[in-house]
């Protein structure tokens, strides 16, 4: 379990160097009182473990920038790849407010020759673009809370034709006023870059409709030979109808044809645990076994804040299986 006492930890993503797995995290001060609040003092911190069990807190990776960013209020989620080169690179997102006080997400990166010390590359890379993603808008045009366009995961793409990035985001297209129309947009957006530095936005992966309003935190992964498309969504983004039929939201595990889709979001499992947030996968280098990790999240309406020990993933009757020990 990895917990700190003086701060609270919620999102992460792992990285396996060959000899060390590390951790990125976002956490905040405990000081803050309100859990709530922490989003807008997020910042990356890092760990480092032999057996994802044991882990040692190290220097922090980023920190927001000074305005005027786009990471001006917070860092947030990302992802970390390898370049041919040897360069590791961080993909994050950055948050600010813009002048009515909506969050605007989009992304950068930074570079590490080592995973310890890392330099922003200048920003956005990328921003959300209205041909196909929703922009915020102020009542009553608007839809959603902030201008969602975070949680970039990359990955290289299976032909070895450069790197895909899948985002959280929502889509521009839905009925504009339909009530129900939150739990609709949620989308797998979608860009590609030939070498990680330059970045050309696509069309989204999936279409508006699944029943999500938004889908975050993205991890493709194989599992026992099985590809599978891993995100996050709350019941409380969901329709009524879904906790009407007693979904709890969480971490959702959904079928996928490949790494670029089309997933079955339809199909897609919920864990059992539903006080547990952003899964990941990661492969274990000594017995090549699929661990998963998750933070806790609420437990009794108290926000927990702090990462789990490693579970074992199989697969037994077409369903996915999480074993602890």
């Amino acid at each position: 379990m990895f917990r700190l006492p003086e701060a609270w930890v919620w999102d992460f993503w792992l990285v396996d160097d060959g000899s060390d797995y590390h951790l990125f995290f976002l956490y905040a001060s405990r000081a803050l009182k309100d859990p709530h609040a922490r989003h807008y003092r997020a910042s990356i911190g890092h760990a480092v473990s032999s057996d994802l069990v044991h882990w040692e807190r190290v220097v922090d990776a980023l920190v927001r920038s000074d305005a005027p960013a786009f990471d001006e209020l917070a860092t947030w989620t990302g992802s970390v790849v390898r370049h041919p080169d040897g360069r590791w690179f961080m993909f994050y997102t950055g948050a600010r407010l813009n002048e009515h006080g909506a969050n605007v997400q989009s992304i950068g990166y930074a570079v590490s020759s080592d995973l310890y010390t890392w330099d922003k590359a200048p920003g956005p890379v990328l921003e959300a673009d209205g041909r196909w993603y929703e922009k915020w808008a102020p009542p009553p045009e608007g839809n959603w809370h902030d201008e969602a366009f975070r949680d970039p995961w990359v990955v290289a793409d299976p032909d070895g034709d450069g790197w895909h990035m899948l985002i959280t985001a929502r889509s521009a297209v839905g009925p504009a006023h339909d009530p129900s129309d939150r739990v609709d947009r949620g989308i797998v957006g979608h860009a590609w870059s030939a070498d990680l530095e330059n970045w050309e936005l696509r069309e989204p992966l999936s279409e508006p409709g699944a029943g999500f309003g938004q889908l975050e935190v993205f991890q493709t992964h194989v599992v026992e030979g099985k590809q599978v498309l891993l995100f996050n969504c709350a019941v409380g983004d969901m329709p009524e109808a879904a906790r009407a039929a007693g979904i709890t939201g969480g971490v959702w595990i959904a079928p996928a044809e490949s790494v670029l889709g089309p997933y079955d979001l339809a199909g897609a499992q919920e864990i059992d645990d539903p006080s547990l947030y952003v899964g990941k996968f990661i492969d274990d280098r000594e017995t090549g076994e699929t661990k998963f990790l998750a933070f806790r999240n609420e437990t009794g309406g108290q926000f927990i804040g702090e990462v789990t020990d490693p579970c074992t993933v199989t697969w037994r009757a077409g369903r996915m299986s999480f074993a602890t020990g």
